[in-house]
């Protein structure tokens, strides 16, 4: 069956919409950047290409140190104005700009499918989770915030620095600033260099009309990150990212004493082990393939008991087998709804190229290849690029030396490991040395309850996978997936602000010199 574009959806039509919906941010060849209280075409227009079938779309308008630095003075000086505001205004302000964005919903969903290759359904879900969840924070603010209590909270004494991965610009970033901007921060935003800054432009330019105190640029991190992580005024460095760059954000951060979270990589791990419901198992292994695994609480190794893996593997292989994925936008009639599909496109042809590489890697070490799937199976347009998609593959027992032995592949490449004793699970399980999520499936609850204290995770699933959550849901790593304060729930106002203690305070989190951990 010959597949289409869905008409009305082409990069050429939602750009067009976003030149509409926000004129001050885009011109018909490049974003701008929101800096000095303003959108000005400062920075240099980046190339970019979009995963989604190859072809060009304006790049990140990059910005050099100088220019960096006076756009976080003016956010510091901004903040000053921003933190004395009542909180009734901020809410009112924050409301509005949700409302904004509610309003320009469709058109920031279709923005994460060209730009980060998301399925349609995938993308709603990012922005509507976003918003949901500030306002849920709007409704419980005034308790967080301590008013007309003993001990109230304040805003931090400048404001945060966001430097966030390209992955979840709505559900992570955006949410965050928003919280931030609510608790009286005023904010700095970096864009993602992969992907996610024409969506990131178009929600700040409804934040900014609500008259929020934002600041969104572009540039290279090894250009400009000692203003956004260094400069003497920021309150807060808040980092979305992998370890490489986070131990470079923390080194920097090291002298200062100044508020951080920030959020690595870990490898998250699913045991299996005295096991018996495997249609459930299916159900979240199918599920776990949500946007080919590019998100910071996947789980792409499976660790499984040895006599267990015959069943495992006929349950594994029917999910691999029957997964979607494809053009997001492609379909084999102009009045079909867009797709449904388990995901589209890894975020550009040098990740499928990577991954492609490390599976060659682990069968050329002696790994058996357990399933290679093929683009023939997926859904696209006739002719189209499809150089950044990836079909899902998988290893069983890769060796020690393995690329990605410790840590997350980031794509739909996953990797199983057999073992025959519950130290062994323990150690395969906890090969990344500190991750986010981990998982045990078990029909044994004294066991899992035996065994998951041990195993070097911020959350732990029994029969079921754990994710960042929403609301009220903490959320954090153990060992080198984490620094800094938690957040999630009451913990991110916590800390974005200051309690009586001041710097002082003891918050929640993983720290130079202590750890302290919530109920989880």
């Amino acid at each position: 069956m010959t597949l289409r574009l869905k008409p009305g959806t082409s990069w050429a039509d939602t750009y067009a919409r976003c030149l509409a919906a926000a004129p001050e941010a885009f011109t018909p060849d490049r974003l701008l950047n929101l800096v000095r209280g303003d959108w000005h075409a400062v920075g240099t227009p980046g190339t970019h290409t979009t995963p989604v079938d190859g072809h060009p779309i304006p790049g990140p308008p990059r910005v050099d140190l100088a220019e960096a630095a006076t756009a976080v003075d003016f956010a510091i000086a901004e903040h000053r104005g921003w933190s004395a505001t009542p909180l009734d205004e901020r809410k009112a302000r924050v409301a509005a700009a949700v409302e904004a964005l509610a309003g320009q919903r469709d058109l920031l969903a279709m923005l994460l499918v060209w730009e980060i290759g998301k399925p349609w359904r995938l993308a709603c879900a990012d922005v509507d989770r976003a918003l949901d969840g500030v306002r849920w924070y709007l409704e419980n603010i005034d308790r967080q915030l301590g008013v007309d209590t003993a001990s109230p909270r304040t805003p931090l004494p400048g404001p945060v620095s966001n430097i966030a991965s390209w992955n979840y610009p709505m559900s992570v970033q955006v949410h965050a600033e928003l919280v931030q901007l609510l608790a009286g921060n005023a904010v700095v935003a970096k864009t993602p260099s992969q992907g996610g800054f024409h969506c990131l432009t178009l929600a700040h330019a409804l934040m900014r009309r609500a008259g929020l105190p934002v600041t969104l640029l572009s540039g290279m991190g090894s250009q400009i990150a000692d203003s956004l992580i260094r400069s003497p005024g920021l309150g807060a460095l808040a980092f979305v990212g992998g370890r490489a760059n986070g131990r470079r954000a923390a080194t920097s951060l090291a002298d200062l004493n100044r508020r951080h979270f920030l959020e690595q990589e870990g490898l998250n791990t699913w045991g299996v082990w005295d096991f018996s419901d495997w249609p459930t198992l299916a159900a979240h292994l199918r599920k776990g393939f949500e946007y080919a695994k590019q998100r910071c609480t996947a789980y792409p190794r499976y660790v499984v008991q040895r006599r267990l893996f015959p069943a495992f593997l006929e349950t594994y292989l029917t999910v691999l087998g029957d997964l979607r994925f494809g053009h997001p936008l492609a379909v084999a009639d102009p009045d079909a709804p867009l797709p449904e599909l388990d995901f589209g496109p890894v975020i550009h042809a040098a990740k499928a190229r990577e991954l492609r590489g490390r599976f060659e890697d682990a069968v050329t070490s002696r790994a058996v290849p357990l399933y290679r799937g093929s683009l023939a199976e997926g859904a696209f347009l006739p002719d189209q690029d499809t150089g950044a998609y990836l079909a899902p593959a998988s290893v069983l027992d890769p060796p020690p030396n393995w690329a990605l032995h410790h840590s997350e592949p980031f794509g739909p490449l996953d990797s199983v490991v057999l073992v025959d004793t519950e130290s062994e699970l323990l150690a395969a399980m906890n090969a990344g040395n500190g991750s986010l999520v981990a998982s045990i499936a078990t029909d044994d609850e004294g066991f899992a309850a035996r065994i998951a204290p041990d195993l070097l995770a911020f959350k732990v699933g029994v029969n079921k996978p754990r994710s960042r959550g929403d609301r009220e849901e903490v959320f954090g790593g153990l060992g080198a997936s984490w620094k800094g304060a938690f957040v999630g729930g009451d913990l991110l106002v916590q800390a974005v602000t200051h309690g009586p203690g001041g710097d002082d305070e003891k918050l929640f989190g993983n720290f130079p010199g202590y750890s302290l951990y919530p109920a989880r």
